[in-house]
């Protein structure tokens, strides 16, 4: 069973010698408590409970719960980055509080990266078909002459090789938009750091909405919607009909400050298609 921070609270106060209204400890450890003699309830209108053995409240807590401390179970459940090792000593139970450690996100670049990681220089510089995974998210920072390009889909993101031809002006790393469990974590990310960010997406409703709500909305003007040159020729030839008839179009277009982006949005309207970010792969 896992104590509640609330009740573990009023078990503290309790283990110090106050006495407490019942209503304010409803649990069925508490329950259990006054089956067991530990605590007392009484009183016929307002309950009150007070502890009766601190030594055998200690004992239960260990043997029954693994807890062996409870202001310091108390203090650590409380953090906001607790980590697995922190719970297995006040608790046998790692698992004791819902903790995601796999944190960070993918990279890739088809150039090596300049990068410090804490006070580490590092090259960032995958190896053909494998990705890198950045977890010391919050101590990476990439050099300053360098663009964070936000790829949108899994095939882009892989073959990034083949897209150079798209950034020649630029010089750019490229961050993954999947797994989203992660998109918090690159979202802090792109807050922190200074370089620009540049989204890759589909060139439709659905890919304007993503750039717009997950990533312009936090990051304002460092942020900017990537399109070719040559998109409109690319969506006359190759643009999907479907896409343009079942995407609803979930930000307002009058709020919108990027000429391009603009322009992007008249050219979907004019073709009524969309286009997908795959297209861009050079065979």
């Amino acid at each position: 069973m896992k104590i509640p921070i609330h009740i573990a609270e009023k078990l503290l106060r309790l283990f110090n010698g106050e006495y407490i209204p019942s209503s304010q400890a409803r649990h069925a450890l508490i329950d259990q408590l006054v089956l067991d003699g530990i605590l007392q309830r009484s009183g016929r209108i307002q309950k009150t409970l007070w502890l009766t053995d601190r030594e055998a409240l200690k004992v239960y807590l260990k043997n029954h719960l693994a807890i062996s401390d409870l202001e310091e179970y108390i203090r650590v459940s409380n953090m906001e980055n607790v980590s697995r090792s922190e719970l297995v000593k006040i608790s046998s139970d790692s698992k004791l509080s819902a903790i995601r450690t796999f944190k960070g996100f993918l990279i890739n670049c088809y150039s090596p990266v300049r990068a410090k990681i804490g006070t580490r220089h590092v090259i960032i510089k995958p190896e053909n078909g494998t990705f890198q995974f950045i977890y010391d998210y919050e101590n990476f920072i990439p050099s300053a002459d360098v663009t964070i390009v936000g790829i949108e889909n899994p095939e882009n993101f892989r073959y990034v090789q083949k897209q150079k031809y798209l950034f020649n002006d630029i010089f750019p790393l490229f961050v993954s938009r999947y797994p989203q469990s992660q998109s918090k974590d690159l979202i802090d990310w792109l807050q922190k750091i200074p370089n620009g960010y540049l989204h890759f997406g589909d060139f439709d409703f659905a890919g304007i909405g993503i750039y717009l709500n997950e990533f312009k909305k936090y990051l304002s003007e460092k942020s900017a919607f990537f399109i070719p040159e040559n998109f409109e020729k690319l969506i006359k030839e190759f643009g999907n009909r479907k896409r343009y008839d079942i995407q609803k179009i979930n930000f307002d277009p009058k709020k919108i400050r990027e000429e391009n982006l603009i322009r992007l949005i008249q050219i979907i309207h004019k073709y009524r298609k969309g286009l997908d970010q795959e297209i861009l792969i050079c065979k």
